[in-house]
């Protein structure tokens, strides 16, 4: 199995590049958003606990998203591997994640970094938000906190996985299919 963190700023195409190494490699893209999403919807007893943290303004706690991704993760066994993505956040989620791997017999392979300048992106998701109406892509102040949050939290990631030799920054600037390039080097190699 070769799982791997996909890491990258809001608008650097996480989600396209996830959804093209999955049909390309045989993954299973694991989103923490989705993840999140149907639980809360279908009122499961780990939506309902995050449910009442979201609701409060909180955010959810490590344990409560963590144990939500094992039972993820637990649903699909005979992978080839997994992408996460938007997870892991902390480094105590990192290594939380290491440890139900490791007791699987599994490891994160590498966390793959898009880089892209900040002031690209941030035009990108003004143009994003026009289109898509999302209002979290339409205030450029918004904008730049997502950014701020995410370099504070990536930072640490980075070393974590660095640490490791596993981590792998690639230019996130180019075609989809440029970087689809890009990234299958890194997966290939890993």
């Amino acid at each position: 199995m070769k799982n791997i963190v996909l890491f990258g700023p809001p608008g650097a195409g996480k989600g396209t590049q996830a959804d093209l190494l999955k049909e390309k490699y045989n993954l299973v893209h694991i989103s923490t958003g989705d993840v999140f999403r149907y639980n809360i919807k279908n009122k499961t007893e780990l939506g309902v606990l995050a449910k009442t943290f979201i609701d409060a303004g909180d955010l959810v706690p490590d344990e409560v998203t963590i144990n939500m991704l094992k039972e993820e993760v637990n649903k699909h066994t005979d992978a080839n591997g997994i992408i996460f993505d938007g997870f892991p956040r902390t480094q105590s989620q990192a290594e939380a994640l290491d440890v139900f791997l490791a007791e699987k017999g599994e490891q994160i392979n590498g966390m793959i970094a898009l880089e892209v300048a900040e002031d690209l992106l941030v035009a990108r998701l003004l143009e994003r938000g026009k289109i898509s109406g999302r209002s979290d892509d339409t205030d450029e102040s918004k904008i730049r906190n997502r950014f701020n949050e995410y370099h504070t939290k990536t930072a640490i990631l980075k070393d974590y996985y660095n640490a490791q030799g596993n981590y792998f920054g690639i230019n996130g600037v180019g075609s989809i299919d440029e970087i689809t390039v890009r990234l299958s080097k890194v997966f290939d190699k890993i």
